[in-house]
């Protein structure tokens, strides 16, 4: 499986990603400047964490805009999934490839706490790649996820970015 890890200023955490998966996958993951305009033939993009470029404005609110992010869009609208991580997935919420918003904490704080997720359906596919159940730790001053109310609707994970 060939991947690419796109990699923003600020972001600490892109090397971790490539070794992650470069392990799973036995290939070195593309390594993408944000300012690239082009992604190479992948099967997989990820956006990592760390810290975001940008964060004093709204996370992820200036990494969205960045030139790769086109060429994110347009792959993940031809079915090559997208992950993000921490930072990643603001910057995709910021982009529009997810739907909603991400808001900061309610004492507008930063917290560090165990943040407990599970796997709604077996659909998904990071469904066979571990547990139903994961403890993982949060750091963070952004931490909740919310649609407009006028949406009505529970929130269904699209086939692209990667759920």
């Amino acid at each position: 499986m060939k991947s690419a890890v796109v990699v923003f200023p600020g972001s600490n955490r892109e090397h971790d990603v490539a070794d992650a998966l470069e392990r799973a996958t036995g290939a070195r993951p593309a390594m993408v400047w944000h300012r690239d305009a082009e992604l190479p033939i992948v099967d997989l993009i990820v956006l990592p964490g760390g810290f975001a470029y940008g964060d004093y404005l709204r996370t992820g609110a200036i990494a969205a805009r960045s030139p790769v992010m086109n060429e994110v869009r347009a792959r993940a609208e031809q079915g090559v999934p997208v992950i993000g991580i921490c930072n990643g997935f603001q910057i995709l919420a910021e982009a529009g490839l997810v739907p909603g918003v991400l808001l900061a904490n309610v004492h507008l704080k930063f917290v560090c706490r165990d943040v407990h997720l599970r796997v709604e359906t077996s659909q998904s596919r990071v469904a066979m790649w571990g547990p139903p159940k994961v403890a993982k730790p949060a750091c963070l001053v952004v931490e909740a996820y919310g649609l407009p109310a006028s949406t009505g609707a529970p929130i269904e994970p699209p086939t692209n970015p990667f759920w």
